[in-house]
């Protein structure tokens, strides 16, 4: 397959030296509204060249579309690349309002391409140790799970920002926490089988007094830094969800971090530590989620603020299988604890092998409606809201991916 990165961003080096790595993909071309950006990227990677913009990557013969661009634009790109026919990667969120989901969903349904949003959380350590022991048995009946973003905007976001917006970047950066919301759903809805149906949000009004998340200055109107919602599931369950971004919290240890209570089994992870406990016995399974930190490439380090480094330089979980992937991924980098190299293959492997991703259209509609309804619980003083749901979407063939 042929694949066409649309925003030279930060982390979209880190897929397409990725991409330029996988057997399956032959070849990468690049774009960004900054063409120098693309050059240098192009370079770096030794990608197969750049494209002079977004309408040239879509009239070309390339099979799909990754998008990095800014977050507000990923669905209207995503629309056009679908309409073009091409299969696509989105970088998260899958859209900025609930309107733009139903039509990414319904896109993808009318047109059969492949779309898989490119959430880190499903291969969060963590994440994937609960999808197991769900699978076992051990939790008896889940019934109640929470997933924090705990992301504090002077640990690499100011800088984030600033790359991504240039001189008029406040405005931007005043994105609202619940508009991002899957790092903390995608987590444990990823393990939990399940969707939200209803949601009550309360915002924390920002005090810090510098520009950003100011409604004056905001794009968004939006004026909370820190966001918790209560959500109500379909299987009788609860789901809490935290999205902050003034928190003292270190930049090294969990952003994402997810913990999950059932009648015989509890799974809890918190910012350095875990555990698995029973009525019989509490184990502290820290190990199982550790990735040994790798060297960051003086390529990846360019523009990146070092509180953000740590995203970027990540190695393999005890608990993530990387015997199916491809070994021209061994000794590359990786990040966001161990997702980037599987995400990287499976959305080559949805292309070629004609199946659906695991985080499909459908599953990334369960993981950002819940945050785009609670935002508007949260301007409505905290009123519980309806989720609406799109379905589970086709089958997905779970042998392309073992």
């Amino acid at each position: 397959m042929k694949i066409a990165i649309i925003g030279a961003g930060q982390f979209a080096g880190s897929f397409a030296g990725l991409w330029q790595l996988h057997p399956d993909v032959t070849s990468v071309h690049i774009t960004d509204l900054l063409p120098e950006r693309a050059e240098a990227m192009a370079e770096r990677y030794g990608l197969a060249g750049t494209l002079p913009d977004a309408d040239a990557a879509l009239a070309s013969d390339v099979d799909a579309i990754a998008v990095f661009t800014q977050r507000w634009l990923h669905a209207p790109l995503v629309l056009q690349a679908l309409a073009a026919g091409k299969h696509v990667y989105s970088a998260v969120p899958m859209a900025y309002t609930a309107e733009e989901v139903a039509a990414v969903v319904a896109q993808v349904e009318r047109s059969g391409q492949v779309y898989m949003l490119g959430e880190t959380s499903y291969y969060n350590p963590a994440v994937v140790h609960a999808r197991q022991r769900l699978a076992e048995g051990d939790f008896g009946r889940l019934f109640y799970a929470e997933g924090d973003y705990v992301h504090d905007m002077d640990n690499g976001f100011y800088a984030a920002y600033q790359f991504s917006g240039g001189e008029n970047w406040k405005p931007t950066a005043s994105y609202p926490p619940m508009q991002y919301p899957t790092h903390s759903v995608g987590g444990v809805l990823g393990a939990w089988p399940t969707h939200a149906t209803s949601v009550s949000c309360i915002g924390v009004v920002d005090d810090r007094g510098d520009g950003v998340f100011d409604r004056e200055v905001s794009m968004f109107d939006n004026e909370w830094s820190n966001m918790s919602a209560h959500m109500q599931l379909a299987d009788g369950g609860v789901m809490r969800i935290n999205e902050f971004r003034r928190v003292g919290h270190p930049s090294h240890v969990h952003e994402s971090r997810f913990r999950f209570y059932g009648t015989d089994g509890v799974l809890e992870q918190h910012s350095a530590s875990a555990t698995w406990s029973n009525r019989k016995e509490l184990l502290d399974i820290s190990d199982l989620f550790h990735t040994r930190t790798e060297h960051v490439p003086e390529e990846l380090r360019e523009g990146i603020d070092p509180d953000l480094l740590h995203s970027f330089s990540s190695g393999t979980a005890k608990v993530q299988d990387r015997s199916r992937l491809p070994r021209e991924f061994d000794g590359a980098h990786n990040g966001h604890e161990g997702a980037h190299h599987f995400l990287a293959d499976d959305f080559v492997r949805a292309v070629t092998r004609r199946t659906q991703p695991p985080v499909n259209a459908w599953l990334a509609a369960r993981f950002n409606l819940p945050g785009i309804v609670a935002m508007e619980s949260a301007r409505q003083g905290g009123t519980r809201l309806p989720v609406p749901d799109h379905g589970d979407g086709p089958e997905i063939d779970w042998a392309a991916f073992a």
